[in-house]
């Protein structure tokens, strides 16, 4: 059918299809979820969320370990994503339900960083672009490439930290400054290639998930992190500590037994 007195374009034409053709041009912008494993961190969680830079992420999702203050009702006037367990997990056991809620929502780069504002969260935005770049699969916070002893930590932990960074790396091969550091971020292949369903429920998690990343040949980074140690803070108590220590060493003779093919770990495999 012809319509009269139709206008004529005399200028450049801007379609639908051409602004499809526009969109399609775009570099694809990876969907970055921060998680935040909380345990009563009503006082320092609305901190932790307002310095976090803008634009650095699209969503966060905080789940609370059955917290007995009101980390839930903070984290409800905020914008988050929060998940309360009926029971502690601890640890390891918030870890896993993070990671496995941000990746059902769809997240490509996982920021790990917890709201006690022990660490730096204004570097949120700079912890992910080795993974934006392509250069790493695995970005680690570490706190020993800055002066963590100025920043609070007590010298027992600075002592600790070392000689057991020092012990992991001489048995995985590996030169990290720090594999302490709970301020991480991961892509989307490196949470999949591995079974952190497996690992413990504690603290040392993070350990295990880091010689989990080393088996499969994950590429990684490190970048400096400025810390605070107070009174509102989370710390792992001295008895925990050597706890932790312990597990330290279990994790890696249980890595040499895999390796040499004595034992075959389910959480390794």
């Amino acid at each position: 059918m012809l319509i009269a007195n139709a206008p004529i374009a005399t200028g450049p034409m801007h379609t639908d299809s051409a602004a499809t053709m526009e969109e399609s041009a775009a570099p694809h912008r990876p969907k970055i979820v921060i998680v935040m494993p909380a345990y009563n961190a009503a006082l320092t969680l609305d901190k932790t969320y307002y310095a976090l830079p803008k634009g650095s992420y699209d969503q966060i999702i905080l789940v609370d370990d059955a917290s007995s203050d009101n980390t839930l009702e903070v984290a409800s006037k905020l914008d988050i994503q929060a998940i309360r367990h009926r029971k502690n997990r601890g640890y390891g056991g918030n870890q896993k339900t993070c990671y496995a809620k941000a990746l059902e929502q769809g997240a490509e780069i996982v920021v790990l960083l917890h709201p006690d504002y022990q660490y730096d969260p204004t570097i949120a935005s700079d912890i992910v672009q080795p993974i934006l770049r392509g250069e790493a699969d695995v970005v680690l916070a570490s706190r020993m490439l800055g002066d963590p002893l100025r920043g609070g930590m007590p010298l027992y932990k600075f002592v600790s930290n070392k000689f057991l960074t020092w012990m992991e790396n001489i048995v995985l091969r590996t030169n990290f400054s720090e594999f302490h550091t709970g301020y991480r971020a991961y892509n989307r292949h490196a949470l999949e290639s591995v079974n952190f369903e497996a690992n413990s429920e504690n603290f040392v998690f993070d350990n295990e998930i880091l010689v989990q990343f080393v088996i499969k040949k994950m590429r990684f980074k490190e970048i400096p992190v400025s810390t605070r140690y107070s009174f509102d803070s989370s710390s792992v108590s001295f008895k925990a500590g050597v706890v932790y220590g312990l597990s330290i060493l279990r994790t890696i003779a249980r890595y040499l037994f895999f390796r040499w093919g004595f034992v075959k770990y389910k959480q390794f495999s």
